[in-house]
């Protein structure tokens, strides 16, 4: 069933992002899932999921409507998620055991044959594990709680935000630098590069978005 949550939660927010789902869109969950051949259950999966990021609203009684993405809004939670990350690394460079650059090192592996293959979905999965492992390598377990809640809120404008060109390349640079701080210890670096990182991926989807007639 997760493989249909995720198919269904992917297209739905690709297509409320891009506009062709606008705002007050009511969506139906028989309507769903007769559209995506399944039953209710993973169709209201997938809702959840859109209400957990703000894109959608589940209203008892009267159905889901699609919600309106302010950009400003988003550009603040990239702030907000751009320090909490910063932290994690800084954090990451003085804790890391070798288990965790085993890790991190892996991930970005994966992310760098997922950008080979021009896979900006198979980018994100690797992508997503890739920034967990810093969140845990912190050691605080409340700082990882708190990234990783924000980063599930965010999860619809970090994966879009990959499908611009060239956009998967430099996210992998920009891991490789994070990697390379948190290897030499360097917390200053780490945390610099890592908030760095998330800025760009706050700036790029606002590039994505203006490609559909932004929303301010």
């Amino acid at each position: 069933m997760t493989g249909a949550v995720d198919e269904i939660s992917e297209t739905l927010e690709t297509e409320i992002v891009e506009g062709i789902l606008p705002p007050g869109t009511r969506l139906e969950e028989p309507a769903l899932a007769e559209r995506f051949g399944v039953s209710r259950t993973p169709v209201r999966e997938a809702l959840q999921r859109l209400s957990a990021s703000g894109l959608v609203e589940l209203k008892r009684r009267r159905g889901t409507q699609v919600l309106n993405p302010s950009i400003g809004r988003i550009v603040e939670m990239f702030e907000v998620m751009a320090e909490l990350e910063a932290v994690c690394a800084r954090l990451c460079a003085r804790r890391a055991s070798p288990e965790l650059l085993a890790t991190l090192h892996d991930w970005l592996e994966r992310c760098e044959q997922a950008a080979e293959s021009g896979d900006p979905s198979a980018y994100y999965d690797a992508n997503r594990s890739f920034h967990l492992a810093i969140y845990k390598g912190s050691g605080n377990s409340f700082l990882a709680e708190q990234a990783e809640l924000l980063h599930l809120r965010l999860t619809p404008f970090r994966r879009q935000q990959l499908r611009l060109p060239r956009r998967m390349r430099q996210s992998l640079t920009e891991h490789s630098a994070v990697v390379a701080a948190i290897e030499a210890g360097d917390g200053q670096a780490a945390e610099t590069a890592q908030r760095d990182h998330i800025l760009i991926q706050g700036e790029r989807f606002g590039d994505f978005l203006a490609q559909f007639g932004a929303r301010s």
